[in-house]
């Protein structure tokens, strides 16, 4: 009972973190901060499903796909945005 308490309190913190992303987006317009926000929701949603099913920890092995989805989604966004900003010769 405490693990899903817990859980749960890391899934409402990954999506405090998307929705305050969601707000630096909306201000600057910088497609990092909607990949972040993104991300973060991507987490929220893997926490989430991890406190809402009632699965045996072998059986989660699919949701580190969730996971790897939210991390490649930063490696790619930090990826493109210093391709942008590389001067070019």
């Amino acid at each position: 009972m405490l693990h899903d308490f817990l859980a749960g309190a890391v899934s409402m913190g990954f999506a405090i973190s998307a929705l305050m992303f969601l707000g630096f987006w909306r201000r600057s317009r910088e497609g990092l901060f909607l990949a972040f926000a993104g991300s973060f929701a991507l987490l929220s949603l893997n926490q989430a499903l991890i406190a809402l099913t009632d699965m045996a920890i072998e059986e989660r092995s699919w949701l580190f796909l969730v996971r790897l989805a939210a991390f490649l989604l930063i490696i790619w966004a930090i990826w493109r945005h210093n391709r942008k900003n590389t001067p070019r010769f």
